[in-house]
């Protein structure tokens, strides 16, 4: 095979390749579990922090149980897309997970 256009042919190999990692990435990052999502709502009251809400779902929440107040704050953090700094409002909507 002989190539006659070497420009023409990298590109296309670039425009292939650019093609194929969108692909990974779109897949990569969608989940296509059948199962159903297992989340729990909370509002904040009056006093709680992410701390206190932390401790409670490690003793109430099975989910939770075993692991570390600050790895559970963490995912507390994740789930909800908040801040590192962040201070909870009253009647403040948290979704944790459940099992």
């Amino acid at each position: 095979m002989k190539i006659v256009n070497r420009k023409k042919f990298i590109r296309m190999i670039a425009i292939i390749l650019g093609m194929l990692l969108i692909t990974f990435f779109y897949f990569s990052n969608n989940s296509f579990s059948k199962g159903e999502a297992k989340i729990k709502t909370l509002y904040v009251s009056s006093g709680d922090t992410l701390w206190t809400i932390a401790e409670e779902e490690q003793e109430t929440n099975s989910y939770y149980q075993e692991k570390d107040v600050r790895s559970i704050i963490h995912e507390i953090k994740k789930l909800n897309h908040l801040p590192n700094n962040t201070n909870l409002t009253v009647g403040q909507k948290l979704i944790l997970n459940r099992e």
